[in-house]
Order: structure tokens, then sequence, then C-alpha cells
């Protein structure tokens, strides 16, 4: 018996049974009583090697956000710290450049504020393979895969990256566009940008459509000013593409704007995609067609999968979250 079973049985979240079984205020009475009832009833003891592990640290668990810009890092963020308000946890939340080393500033951050466990939103590959083995706490890698690690700490929820990509391209195809650019993050460095490039690049060779990443491609920040400045790139190539892919909603809002200002309109001139499916898409002219990742089961996920592993000691798991097309306005089929 685990505090997920006690939590499957009687209905309560994980930490609010944590708090009741640490003897932890802000809990009702109510659901005190039904708790402790049920863990008499099956005999659960608490995990003595978790109770050890929190009075050798603080009760914070930290938050590393690779990305100032990222719209889906921003609403994680909010999810998590709702879901935190309802245990008896802190949250730190430290947010890094893009290019910047985030097993190395989590080291840092381990010596000052001694966190419980790390959520990791986004990350590269070398440098966990590098310098991970140094950390020692429970930890999800959140949105990338972590499976691919020898890393017996080390979790991760993610989304299917080059599936997402490949959908993207196949739904702009199936538009009647042969013609498409892509406004890409780095898919030399980062493990998500690599994934849905590869994606891409394999709908285009299923279908047969020439594919030139040296002209019709644009490596970029995850940012509104790096998509406008992508699309000002492109168009000065006279390439005479009808259609964009961007990785993700913030540049293709930002190449939406770059189209307009040289005169050229979404979608009768030029179809875009984006990728995310955040709430700006929605109410953006014309509406931002995008590939969706559940941000909200990205967020319960992650971090109730990282209290297992404070709590329980459970071994790394990994879980691969679907996307969605969002087939909406700004991409429209070729006349």
């Amino acid at each position: 018996m685990t505090i997920k079973d006690l939590s499957a049985q009687t209905g309560y979240s994980v930490g609010t049974i944590s708090r009741v079984l640490n003897h932890q205020p802000n809990v009702s009475q109510k659901a005190r009583d039904t708790i402790l009832r049920a863990a008499s009833e099956c005999g659960f003891t608490l995990n003595a090697n978790a109770k050890q592990l929190k009075q050798q640290h603080s009760n914070t668990i930290l938050v590393l956000v690779k990305g100032t810009h990222n719209k889906v890092f921003s609403l994680l963020v909010e999810s998590i710290q709702d879901q935190i308000a309802e245990t008896n946890y802190a949250l730190v939340v430290d947010y890094m450049d893009e290019t910047e080393n985030e097993v190395l500033r989590a080291l840092q951050l381990i010596r000052e504020k001694k966190p419980l466990g790390i959520l990791f939103l986004g990350g590269n590959k070398e440098p966990f393979l590098a310098d991970f083995d140094k950390i020692k706490l429970p930890c999800v890698l959140v949105t990338n895969d972590a499976s691919q690690f020898p890393f017996p700490n080390l979790s991760s929820v993610s989304s299917d990256d080059k599936l997402a990509g490949k959908m993207a391209i196949e739904h702009l195809i199936s538009l009647g566009h042969r013609k498409i650019a892509i406004i890409a993050g780095d898919h030399t460095d980062s493990d998500i940008g690599r994934l849905r490039y590869e994606g891409a690049m394999e709908a285009f060779r299923e279908h047969g459509i020439a594919f030139d990443p040296e002209t019709d491609c644009e490596t970029v920040r995850y940012s509104c000013q790096d998509g406008y400045d992508a699309v000002q790139r492109l168009l000065q190539r006279d390439r005479d593409f009808t259609a964009i892919f961007a990785m993700s909603d913030v540049m293709a809002v930002g190449a939406i704007r770059g189209l307009r200002d040289e005169g050229k309109h979404v979608p009768e001139d030029v179809s875009v995609v984006g990728f995310d499916g955040v709430e700006l898409g929605e109410f953006f002219i014309p509406r931002l067609a995008s590939i969706s990742q559940n941000v909200e089961a990205l967020a319960d996920r992650s971090f109730r999968m990282l209290l297992e592993n404070i709590e329980e000691n459970t071994a790394a798991h990994y879980e691969v979250l679907p996307v969605s097309l969002l087939d909406r306005e700004s991409a429209q089929r070729i006349h």
C-alpha cells in the first residue's frame, strides 16, 4: 500500500494525504478522519526513508525554466503553482536563458535552496549526459523525453514532438501546399526542436516534396521578434513559399506580423501553422492553426510524478502525451 493507493481509495490528493500522515495543518477534519481511517484499515505506514529525506532538506520543490519567452512554460508554471498550493511544499521558480546549462544551474541551486526535488521545464541532451550524475535528488524533465538517459532519478513527461512536427506538415500538404518554409528552434542543440524538425522532414520525404534547409528554414529563438525577423529573411530569398510551419505559437504570431508588414495576407497569400495551442491563438486575427500540447496534463502528471518520487521513492518513469491539431483560420486550402 502506497500514498498513491490511499489517494485512489479515498479520493484525496497525494499532497493532502501526505499532510495528514505527517500531522500537518490546513486539512479539513473530514479529510483527516477519512484518510486516517483508511490508513488504519489497510495497515499503512509511512516510508521512513521519505520522512528522513524531508528532515534533511527544506520543503522546497525547484522549477527550472529554460527560456524566458516560452508561453507554454509560463502556463506550466502557473498550473504547478496552483497544484503546490494544495500541499505543504514551497515552490522556487528559476528562469534561465535557453542557451544556458540547466544542469549546472541546478547544481548551484541545490546547494543554495536544498530542494527535495526538481522539475526541469525544457532541457538539452548534452548538459544531462555531462553532469546530471552529480544530482541525487528526484527530478522530472518536462516536455522532453528522459528515457534515453541512464539516470534512475530522472523521470519525464513529454509530448510526441516528432509526430507533432509531421502532423503540422501533413496538414499543410492536405490543404494543397507544396512550397512550405519552416521557422524552427535550434534542431542541432534542442531535443524538442530536433524532434519536430525530424517529423517535418519525414512528412516531406513520404510525400515526395523537396525541401532545402539552407533556403527554406530559419533557426531562431522561441519569441515573437525572432519569428518576425525570420520571415523577413525568408522573404528576402524570394522563395515563393505558400505556407509556413513555425515551431511555436509565439514564432507564428511574429511571422504573421512580418508577413503583413510586407504586404502579404494570412491565409490568403501564406498559410501559417504554429505549435503549442496556447490561448492567444484562439483570439488572434486570424485564429491561429496550431499543434496543441495538453499543458494541463503535462503540469499535472509531472508534478504528481515528482511527488511520488519524493514521497514513495518510486523508480524513474516516462510518459509521452498525445498532441492534437487545431484547424483554424490561419491555414487554408491553396487555390
